[in-house]
């Protein structure tokens, strides 16, 4: 299987990373396309694959070309790699917002995937939702997701409007997760800690809860009761929560996060 990889960035060289580490992909079969010239040169000092500054007929001998530019960038795409693609080749988009039918048209094929990963793929350990188009096989399903298994756990899932679902979920969720551990590391500070004691307090606080969840069988209703006792300091910490409804805000937050994403798939 030969995988050509078209956008040299963080996701298109995660991908051509965990594909070779994981022996799925050999490097003589690992062809990454970035346009940059200056990227083109960094990615070629890697030893990751065969690097291309522009499209060719190189691309024809492809099996699995993976879209990972940004969107604003695919007309100028479709028009440059549309001569070198055939109707066998499987192409997967990792871009926001960009339907399958979009890609259908723009590049004239039928097999089409698209996934959704986030920001952990970099380190083994992102979530990834995908769909495909009616043409692609069970086995090409298959071999790519065993190639997006390499970057962590993956989903797939049958409407294509759950990728804009997974978007607002997982694919901003890092960003929450992040947000919340900045809003305990500034409460930590001024209750007198300092920058680092905070930082360790908070990375061992969230990394031990979610490794106790995935270790035990409970629901983190569970987990809440146990932490918390009658009268104590945690019933005290939701009662304020639940006064100031941070629940519902942060659910009207994810909210906006999927009617955005909507609102670019129809672009």
């Amino acid at each position: 299987m030969k995988i050509l990889v078209i956008g040299g960035g963080n996701m298109g060289l995660t991908y051509a990373r965990s594909f070779l580490r994981s022996h799925i992909v050999t490097e003589d079969n690992m062809v990454i396309l970035e346009k940059s010239m200056k990227k083109a040169e960094e990615l070629k000092k890697l030893e990751i694959g065969t690097v291309y500054g522009e499209p060719g007929n190189y691309i024809e001998g492809c099996d699995l070309i993976i879209l990972a530019v940004k969107p604003q960038d695919i007309n100028a795409l479709f028009e440059t790699i549309s001569p070198f693609i055939g109707g066998q080749q499987v192409v997967m988009s990792i871009m926001a917002g960009v339907k399958m039918s979009t890609i259908a048209d723009g590049l004239g094929i039928e097999k089409i995937i698209r996934a959704m990963p986030n920001l952990p793929a970099q380190i083994g350990t992102g979530m990834t939702v995908f769909s495909s188009s009616d043409a692609v096989t069970r086995i090409e399903l298959v071999m790519v997701q065993n190639l997006l298994n390499s970057t962590g756990k993956t989903i797939y899932v049958e409407a294509e409007d759950a990728i804009d679902a997974a978007t607002a979920i997982s694919g901003s969720g890092p960003a929450y997760v992040f947000f919340f551990m900045q809003s305990l590391i500034e409460s930590a500070i001024d209750m007198g800690f300092t920058q680092a004691q905070s930082e360790l307090l908070t990375y061992q606080t969230f990394r031990g809860a979610v490794e106790l969840f995935n270790k035990f069988d409970y629901t983190c209703e569970e987990w809440i009761s146990k932490v918390s006792s009658r009268g104590g300091t945690t019933e005290a910490a939701f009662k304020s929560f639940s006064t100031d409804q941070i629940s519902d805000h942060f659910k009207q937050g994810v909210n906006s996060a999927l009617n955005r994403a909507r609102e670019l798939s129809q672009k």
